[in-house]
């Protein structure tokens, strides 16, 4: 049983940075894949980046892709977020997420994770 607590959220103007953690217990670290999703009001829940177990690989929504930066610290159990160049359609509650026997096909999909942390609010606002 793997534990997920996120945080590091908050208020940010556009353009601006934020960076969120992830840090998990409970569970080989290095054995899950790791990934970020988020939900806007009235959307439904999206991929944004998957740091594939081992730090193999790691993987980007096209919406963020270049401004957003995944990374792992298997010392700490800790997976990070930096979200660069923010955009108000940024604004979600971002969620963290683990499996261990996740392929790589799956990894967008929520479906395929069985352990989920309670969410962060990020919001981009002038």
């Amino acid at each position: 049983q793997v534990q997920l607590v996120e945080s590091g959220g908050g208020l940010v103007q556009p353009g601006g940075s934020l960076r969120l953690s992830c840090a998990a217990s409970g569970g080989s670290f290095r054995a899950y894949t790791i990934a970020w999703f988020r939900q806007a009001p009235g959307n439904e829940r999206e991929f944004v980046a998957a740091s594939r177990r081992g730090g193999a690989s790691t993987h980007y929504a096209d919406s963020v892709k270049g401004r957003f930066t995944i990374s792992r610290d298997n010392a700490k159990n800790t997976v990070y977020l930096q979200m660069n160049n923010l955009k108000p359609t940024d604004t979600a509650v971002y969620y963290c997420a683990a499996d261990s026997g996740i392929i790589l096909s799956s990894i967008w999909f929520e479906r395929h994770y069985a352990y989920w942390g309670q969410g962060t609010q990020v919001t981009v606002s002038s």
